[in-house]
């Protein structure tokens, strides 16, 4: 970006399988942070006409999806509302990030968006773990070569399947749990739930840094990433939590490509 005689904002679009996540971006300032259900078109309509006008020229809409219907429903909205081509990471634009992956195009773009916001911040081999709908834990070597991860059920993923396929759990909300112990149904499916993305990470970690031969740096994102890490200056194994972690790499592809 420092090569860029001056620096566009960017209506950076996270479409995930639940929620659109959109921000103003401008280098590196995120401001302005939107999150829509993935069904609620009206909204996300005038999200993005808001947004665009609050933002100066010049200006690009960019996105990373996980979820083609979501991101349909995102084009046909930038398009009503602005009249704008949305580019999509992927298409339109270039991974972001160097992979070791025999096929770097099947791998989700916004894991790889924020591997390299997270790889940019930290400037060394980190492991990236987004605690979202589903959780992906992934890493970075110190060359910024995205490696590959972990996908699993995210927390109230998991949640809800307990509740479905018993017959007498009941569907719980996600939430640290009041006692180490479970004293109740509701305690213990708690505990499990946050035990079950907390030893995931953990291992992960674990196994990132035999294969690495030193510990990286963890950098965590997600709407449930404050819940699983709990209390940051007390974690042995996170470095910190960046809500806005994909947003800014979404961006970061589009500014990659202009230096081309």
């Amino acid at each position: 970006m420092d090569d860029l005689d001056q620096v566009p904002n960017v209506l950076a679009c996270d479409v995930g399988n639940t929620n659109i996540r959109l921000a103003c971006v401008c280098g590196d300032d995120v401001s302005d942070v939107r999150v829509v259900s993935v069904n609620d078109s009206d909204l996300l309509t005038d999200a993005v006409a808001e947004l665009w006008q609050s933002m100066g020229e010049p200006r690009r809409v960019v996105a990373a999806s996980v979820n083609p219907t979501a991101a349909k429903t995102l084009e046909a909205a930038v398009d009503h509302s602005i009249g704008q081509q949305m580019l999509l990471v992927g298409r339109e634009l270039a991974l972001p990030i160097a992979t070791d992956l025999p096929a770097p195009e099947a791998v989700g773009t916004d894991r790889l968006c924020a591997a390299v916001a997270a790889f940019d911040r930290l400037g060394n081999a980190c492991i990236i773990a987004d605690f979202g709908t589903a959780i992906t834990i992934d890493c970075v070597n110190d060359a910024g070569v995205f490696l590959g991860g972990a996908i699993l059920p995210g927390v109230a993923m998991a949640a809800d399947s307990l509740a479905d396929r018993t017959a007498q759990l009941p569907r719980v909300a996600p939430a640290e749990p009041a006692n180490v112990f479970g004293k109740n149904t509701v305690e213990a499916i708690q505990a499990g739930l946050v035990a079950l993305a907390r030893g995931a990470l953990r291992d992960r970690v674990e196994a990132y840094a035999n294969e690495l031969g030193h510990w990286p740096l963890v950098i965590c994102t997600g709407g449930d990433a404050q819940l699983v890490v709990g209390d940051l200056q007390h974690s042995e194994l996170v470095q910190a939590i960046v809500p806005d972690l994909t947003l800014r790499g979404i961006a970061m592809a589009y500014y990659k490509s202009l230096l081309k």
